[in-house]
């Protein structure tokens, strides 16, 4: 006996995502529904060999339903997600809507299941940011070793995070570079192509970004409020694929060597970690994969008990869509055992 499943915004990249890796897991369905916004209403999209028409989420009946996947922003998942949770539906929402809602469990499920077992206060779980899930994966097997002091995370993030159209401006102006056309900047602050931007999200009145101020407090959530965390966080002309270059201060000893073992070691991650021209992982190599890639990891001497590393992820994946899959496997199986 399997799950009834919606997935909504299904039309957009995250939720593409969702269809795919639900059916490339195997994910234990009886049913799964699409659903997006009256103007998607009459689409299709795929889920696996099974071709599915959008449904319109207003007004839409979550009774009978088990799980509800959110990927629409966080005015949707503000809306709709306690009209599913009230109708029995366990919502896994991937805006930033419920994040630090204490009574909202924020889950990586190689880094904190046990938190899972908090969905019941609200019957939602937040999906962490997409900078953050890759990162925190990276982070808490050391953590348990030596106890993470301070992180300093610089991101190079690709555009997918910031949806169709932001892919759409990246491919014009790169095209239009070529025969001289004016960039003209819409989904972005200035031009992508071929340029990097350190501004994502609204700037704060303490002059970091939105997007840097979620990695310091969601890690804080996920992993443990003691350790201390400093973003900057860009925008780079890739399509998919984040990376980030993690410089981690210890209050015990852990050499490179120790860190590297480790990590080959701990859950959904693969390291990748020679000092030659092969030895490493870049965005565009990580795509369609499920695993968060480790390289670069080396000692830091400008302080005790210092490492240095890069770590590279499909931001749709397991910055999206499968660690929302995953979250679902991992209630399912610890909660619900109707699938067992």
């Amino acid at each position: 006996m399997g799950y009834r499943v919606a997935v909504v915004g299904a039309t957009g990249n995250v939720g593409r995502e969702m269809l795919n890796i639900l059916d490339e897991r195997q994910f234990p369905v009886t049913e799964v529904t699409a659903l997006a916004s009256k103007r998607s209403a009459g689409k299709q999209v795929s889920f696996g060999d099974k071709t599915l028409t959008v449904k319109e989420l207003d007004g839409f009946d979550f009774t009978g339903y088990d799980f509800a996947l959110f990927s629409a922003g966080g005015s949707i998942s503000a809306k709709y997600g306690p009209i599913a949770a009230s109708q029995g539906c366990i919502v896994i929402d991937n805006s930033s809507h419920y994040r630090m809602d204490p009574d909202v469990p924020l889950i990586v499920p190689e880094v904190n299941p046990e938190a899972a077992a908090g969905y019941t206060k609200k019957n939602i779980i937040a999906n962490p940011n997409c900078s953050t899930a890759q990162m925190v994966v990276a982070l808490k097997p050391l953590h348990d070793v030596a106890k993470i002091k301070r992180v300093v995370v610089s991101t190079y993030q690709s555009v997918s995070g910031a949806g169709n159209d932001a892919m759409d401006e990246l491919f014009n102006q790169t095209k239009g570079m070529f025969v001289h056309d004016e960039p003209s900047p819409e989904k972005f602050t200035k031009q992508i192509a071929f340029n990097v931007i350190p501004h994502i999200d609204m700037f704060m009145d303490d002059r970091y970004t939105k997007e840097e101020w979620k990695m310091v407090v969601e890690t804080k959530k996920i992993i443990d409020p003691a350790i201390k965390l400093t973003a900057t966080c860009v925008r780079v002309p890739t399509f998919v694929g984040h990376a980030e270059s993690i410089n981690i201060e210890f209050e015990n000893e852990l050499s490179a060597d120790q860190a590297r073992d480790i990590l080959r070691e701990a859950p959904g991650i693969m390291v990748i970690d020679n000092p030659d021209e092969n030895g490493y992982v870049t965005p565009v190599e990580c795509v369609g994969d499920y695993a968060t890639f480790i390289s670069r990891i080396r000692d830091d001497a400008t302080v005790d008990n210092g490492l240095n590393l890069w770590c590279v992820s499909d931001n749709l994946r397991k910055g999206a869509a499968l660690n929302t899959v995953q979250i679902a496997e991992l209630v399912g199986r610890e909660y619900l055992k109707k699938a067992a």
